[in-house]
């Protein structure tokens, strides 16, 4: 690990975790999330301004992980140039998919499923990796809480036009919007409507626990695309019979039905080669982690950086 000073970013729509680390402390902080409608880099340097400013210290390395990292705001350069005034001397940008698998398995060979408000998942195999899925709301994140919060709401207008089962759903959702019938376009309206969907996803979870059929079903198909997604990734690095350790994160894993739907499926589909195990750390130990990361790592290459080596 490096000596100077870290600022460490996780970067997610639900909420930004800060950590910055000094010879002398270690303080955590939490920010509002991404807001996905606006320039990515302005709100990651607005957020380092704040942390620097409530710690007072100005740290040398600013690393991050960030959730739909793309190639168009994967510019280390344009981020040092926001926050060089605030002390960053170098900049390392990473998707969250990485950070997320070295916070959870560090160097292991294995897979790492991180589902909250999106979701991704990254293999790591003897040679390769393999991203799967993270591809966003509207083309993507198959087993989301934004995709369980969707199922959730479309099975809700189902049950109200008597196109599907009656479900506690309803209860849920009219709690938020008693006219259902003009739901749709209150939360169209809503730039915060992602957020919004994605909230849904506590309730889908106690629902489940309590039995209602229509919460066990989403809950089932959220927990078979999420062993999907493993097990397509496992299969495009493994490279002999090598049993891959799995790790599932993220806010959707704290419903106890979905664990254990999980875990069924995917040991249906792997019977013999995964083994579920509990994440050595998070997503922003990940984030620490980019700073010491050696050039021969095979995440290297998946890294943006900017600054002095």
């Amino acid at each position: 690990m490096t000596t100077r000073s870290v600022i460490a970013v996780d970067a997610g729509q639900s909420g930004i975790k800060v950590r910055v680390l000094t010879v002398e402390r270690s303080d955590d902080l939490l920010f509002r999330g991404i807001d996905t409608h606006e320039p990515l880099l302005p709100q990651l340097a607005e957020v380092v301004r704040a942390s620097i400013s409530q710690t007072k210290t100005a740290p040398g390395i600013l690393t991050a992980g960030i959730s739909g990292l793309t190639a168009r705001d994967a510019d280390a350069g344009a981020l040092l140039a926001l926050t060089r005034t605030n002390g960053i001397e170098e900049v390392a940008l990473a998707h969250d998919s990485t950070t997320s698998y070295l916070g959870a398995l560090g160097d292991q060979h294995g897979a790492v499923v991180a589902s909250g408000t999106g979701v991704v998942t990254l293999a790591a195999g003897p040679r390769e990796i393999a991203r799967v899925d993270g591809w966003g709301n509207i083309m993507g994140d198959a087993g989301s809480g934004y995709w369980i919060g969707r199922e959730a709401l479309d099975a809700v207008m189902r049950a109200y036009d008597g196109r599907g089962p009656a479900t506690g759903l309803t209860d849920v959702v009219r709690a938020t919007w008693p006219d259902l019938s003009q739901a749709y376009m209150t939360l169209q309206a809503n730039e915060e409507r992602v957020r919004i969907v994605a909230a849904f996803t506590t309730q889908v979870a106690r629902l489940a626990s309590e039995g209602d059929a229509v919460a066990l079903r989403i809950t089932a198909r959220a927990a078979e695309e999420l062993s999907t997604s493993v097990t397509c990734a496992i299969r495009r690095v493994r490279e002999d019979d090598e049993v891959f350790t799995v790790c599932a994160i993220g806010g959707v894993f704290r419903s106890a039905p979905l664990q254990e739907a999980f875990r069924t499926a995917l040991t249906r589909a792997e019977p013999d080669s995964v083994k579920l195990v509990a994440p050595l750390g998070a997503g922003i130990d990940g984030a620490v982690a980019l700073a010491g990361l050696a050039a021969e790592h095979p995440f290297a290459a998946h890294l943006h950086r900017a600054g002095s080596a």
